[in-house]
């Protein structure tokens, strides 16, 4: 009987020799050519380049050694908050100054078959560390001395389902698992919850689940919740069907329990955040892979209630994706211009508002990204920290390096940043998921 087995061999060993070959380009050429003109409000979109094998050039994962560490932008220091953790991806800081960490990674999936692309997928995820089992546990840090270092660590919730986003309201912390938003109740100062989740709605998952992560956060009134859901494919091309309630914000009212689609078209939005100069909600978004280097850019935007933001079928607005079948020009006459791109494959996934920020006048007023970086480009993108300011409650200009040499002179990543939260002094935690650490930008001279 032929089992394929040769045939499958004979690709993986394909598969590692095109990857070891993208792995050779200098970071170089990523520092001179990553990201041109992929950012602002007006990105520069070139004509649309599909690729029938993806390109695939993802950092290796090292991880950090002999007391390395990120590097900083001018007048900032950075220190190791906590290190030795398990794939730490989200953070949520809560009112008495303990951190919470989300160690988590992709839930196990199923029943999905044989594909190339997978293959190709599945081969750059082990390269970039992203195949670890997932801890599925949430652990809270505590500084109780003030120098800028955790030395208290408990498990403050375990037995989860690839656990993510997390938002205190009313008494009760919300987690957004892969399959349900749940709720703890919490007191201030307690280190672990012991009574068993509270469901309080499901959210969209299945054997698929392609874009696994959900982030939570709660309107300032605590009446509502905003959940972040990613879609189940690249453009659609597992049916429109396999999409329902994807690629979306939903909003949850946990008073009744039920959900409805917020905002819609978004590929795989990640960080959210109120913006305080206006209140609006800010959401980072990935967008679409595979049809070149620089496109498409993924961005942060505001989003409106029922508004629709291009997904499969246009994207940055109104631009057409032709690989989408059928066509829906209806929906792409609708589709809103996000407000600010953040480089093409950048894999921007952290976001948060400077409100409450120690940094210093340069980082006063705008949003920090988180920006875990590219596999689907022929040089790298991504794989540091951004700061974009604003001014009036809109983007005002160009964005600025905060924590950059995640990539090493050997081109492997040391580490990769995910999730941006501000701790109760101010400074700036960086959740790296490769390099196992919580990071901490705080202001180097402070007169």
């Amino acid at each position: 009987m032929n089992t394929g087995l040769p045939r499958i061999s004979v690709i993986v060993t394909v598969v590692g020799a095109l990857m070891t070959g993208c792995a050779g380009v200098s970071a170089r050429q990523t520092a001179a050519t990553a990201g041109s003109g992929g950012y602002g409000p007006n990105p520069t979109l070139p004509k649309p380049q599909p690729t029938v094998i993806p390109t695939i050039n993802i950092a290796e994962a090292k991880g950090w050694a002999g007391g390395t560490k990120p590097t900083p932008a001018k007048g900032l220091k950075v220190n190791a908050f906590a290190a030795n953790l398990d794939h730490p991806r989200w953070l949520h800081v809560l009112p008495n100054g303990d951190v919470l960490v989300a160690e988590s990674n992709a839930p196990a999936k199923k029943g999905q078959g044989f594909s190339l692309r997978k293959l190709f997928m599945d081969q750059a995820m082990k390269r970039a560390g992203a195949a670890t089992k997932s801890a599925n546990r949430i652990t809270l840090l505590r500084d109780t001395n003030g120098d800028g270092v955790a030395d208290v660590r408990t498990v403050f919730a375990e037995g989860l389902n690839s656990p993510f986003g997390m938002t205190l309201s009313k008494g009760k912390l919300y987690v957004a698992n892969t399959d349900a938003l749940v709720a703890f109740p919490y007191s201030t100062g307690r280190t672990r919850v012991t009574a068993r989740p509270e469901k309080i709605v499901n959210l969209p998952a299945g054997d698929l689940n392609h874009h696994w992560t959900k982030d939570v956060i709660a309107s300032p009134d605590g009446r509502k919740l905003y959940v972040t859901v990613g879609s189940n494919s690249n453009v659609g091309e597992n049916g429109i069907e396999a999409e329902r309630n994807r690629a979306a914000v939903l909003e949850v009212d946990p008073a009744s329990r039920r959900a409805r689609v917020f905002a819609s078209g978004l590929r795989n939005p990640n960080g959210l955040s109120w913006n305080p100069d206006n209140g609006e909600l800010w959401v980072a978004v990935n967008e679409r892979d595979e049809i070149g280097d620089d496109l498409v850019p993924d961005y942060m935007t505001s989003v409106r209630d029922g508004g629709f933001y291009g997904w499969p079928y246009s994207y940055f607005g109104q631009n057409v994706d032709p690989r989408v079948k059928p066509q829906r020009p209806d929906l792409v006459a609708k589709a809103i211009k996000p407000d600010y791109a953040l480089g093409s494959h950048t894999a921007s996934l952290g976001l948060t508002f400077a409100e409450g920020a120690s940094l210093g006048s340069a980082y006063r007023n705008g949003a920090f990204v988180g920006q875990h970086g590219s596999w689907n480009r022929s040089v790298r993108s991504g794989y540091k920290v951004i700061f974009v300011p604003f001014r009036n409650g809109k983007p005002s200009g160009p964005p600025k390096d905060v924590l950059t040499g995640f990539i090493g002179r050997d081109d492997k990543a040391m580490g990769r940043p995910v999730g941006v939260a501000f701790d109760k002094t101010g400074a700036l935690l960086v959740a790296d998921d490769v390099g196992n650490v919580i990071w901490r930008v705080s202001r180097a001279n402070r007169k």
